[in-house]
């Protein structure tokens, strides 16, 4: 059974979803492949607390890596680019093509663009630190700006100073 919350953060309210229990999505208003409203099931603000309090740490430039139970549903391949995701360290960033390769699959780096915008647990699982071949920003399901400002906040820009 699926129930859902919405919080707080400098990035706007995010919409956290649990499947049994268990965190399986995390949501940025206005974010690009978010499911239905109707399909995160009842708002039970009890269930969240320690992904809020991680997320609250993250945001303060205390945590460099979630410790969360993950539920993350899709194809396998879209799970081995997701887990490829949370291997990115903090602060660090790859390119499409350098994902591809470390999967195994140096051929597959629009593949692993098309996976990774399909993320469904943003900011956790870093799809933010995926970047351009040419080191450029590109595509971010919450918006390039919010891309840009996680990635200045992994790099040490206070977040007060974000906004």
């Amino acid at each position: 059974m699926k129930q859902h919350t919405v919080t707080d953060s400098p990035y706007g309210p995010l919409t956290l979803v649990a499947d049994d229990g268990v965190l399986c999505g995390l949501y940025m208003a206005g974010q690009r492949h978010r499911p239905p409203q109707e399909s995160f099931g009842p708002r039970d603000d009890s269930l969240f607390g320690e992904a809020e309090e991680q997320l609250g740490a993250y945001f303060a430039g205390e945590l460099t890596r979630f410790r969360l139970e993950l539920r993350l549903d899709g194809t396998p391949f879209q799970r081995s680019v997701w887990a490829g995701l949370r291997r990115i360290p903090y602060g660090e960033t790859r390119t499409y093509g350098e994902l591809a390769a470390e999967l195994g699959a140096p051929n597959a780096s629009r593949a692993v663009g098309l996976a990774n915008g399909r993320n469904p647990i943003g900011i956790i699982v870093p799809c933010h630190r995926v970047i351009g071949a040419g080191g450029g920003l590109t595509g971010y399901g919450g918006g390039l700006d919010r891309k840009r400002r996680l990635l200045d906040l992994e790099n040490g820009t206070p977040v007060s100073a974000l906004f």
